[in-house]
Parts: C-alpha cells; sequence; structure tokens
C-alpha cells in the first residue's frame, strides 16, 4: 500500500509540473513572437505559428514537466537543503537549453536566439520548481520522505 501510495504523490507531483511546464512554454511561445521576435531582428527566427510542431513542442514540454516533477519530488525529499532544489533545476534546464543550442548552432547564423531558448529551458523548470514547491507547502502533494524505500 505504501508503494502504491508514494506512486500516486509522484503521479500528482508530474501532473503539476507538467501543467506548470505548459503554461510556461506558451507564456514563452507569445513573449517570443509578440516581443522579442518583432521587436529585435537578431531574434526573428524566434516567432512561432500555432501548427501541429507548436502543438508538438508545447507536448514535449508538458512531457518534460511530468518526468521532473516526478524526479525532483525524489530529488528535494523533505530536506531544505537549496543546492538540491537548483541543481534539479539546473540539471533539467540546461541538458535541454544546450541541447537546443547544440541543434541550433548549425541551421541559424547567430547563436542569440538559441542562447534565449536555452535561458527559456532553465525558466521552464523553475517555474515547475516553484509549482511543485507550492503544491508541497499547501498539501496538495507530499513529499518523498528520506526514510521511505521504494
Amino acid at each position: 500500500m505504501q508503494l502504491m501510495a508514494e506512486r500516486i504523490e509522484s503521479l500528482k507531483a508530474g501532473i503539476t509540473a507538467g501543467f506548470s511546464l505548459c503554461l510556461a512554454f506558451v507564456i514563452t511561445s507569445l513573449a517570443n513572437t509578440l516581443l522579442l521576435a518583432k521587436y529585435f531582428p537578431l531574434l526573428a527566427s524566434l516567432h512561432q505559428d500555432i501548427n501541429w510542431y507548436w502543438w508538438l513542442s508545447g507536448g514535449i514540454a508538458g512531457f518534460s514537466g511530468l518526468l521532473f516533477g516526478v524526479t525532483y519530488r525524489y530529488i528535494i525529499r523533505t530536506d531544505e537543503n537549496s543546492h538540491l532544489k537548483s541543481g534539479g533545476v539546473l540539471a533539467f534546464g540546461l541538458v535541454r537549453g544546450l541541447t537546443q543550442i547544440e541543434v541550433g548552432g548549425s541551421s541559424v547564423t547567430t547563436v542569440l536566439p538559441n542562447l534565449v531558448l536555452a535561458g527559456e529551458s532553465v525558466l521552464w523548470f523553475a517555474m515547475g520548481a516553484i509549482a511543485l514547491d507550492t503544491a508541497i507547502q499547501i498539501g496538495w502533494v507530499k513529499p518523498f520522505a528520506s526514510g521511505n524505500s521504494s
């Protein structure tokens, strides 16, 4: 029974972070299209139309958030170690962001749009962590106790 309860709490953590990353994706997509791409010519490649690729990117953001939420819950446990929290955010954000820089480096003339996307990645996972920390504080999600074994 304890194992099933932990799995349910992990699923709740994943759903919370997944929704948070979807929201962050929508916000940054709007900011990129309506502000950055419009007013900064070097960032014109950040413009996104709402098409199948946009929906796919949003789905990937949500799934990444789900994986982050499950993992983050286990990383932070009941500890109040800020290094664990920021380390989890940076690990997920930098893996995603640095991959965008690497892949985008061969297709764009300037690296600046890819740096913006890399920064967004860290921001997304920071928003996921804030949402999950808040959900734990108000009791929607229970933290993983350090003494549990699963």
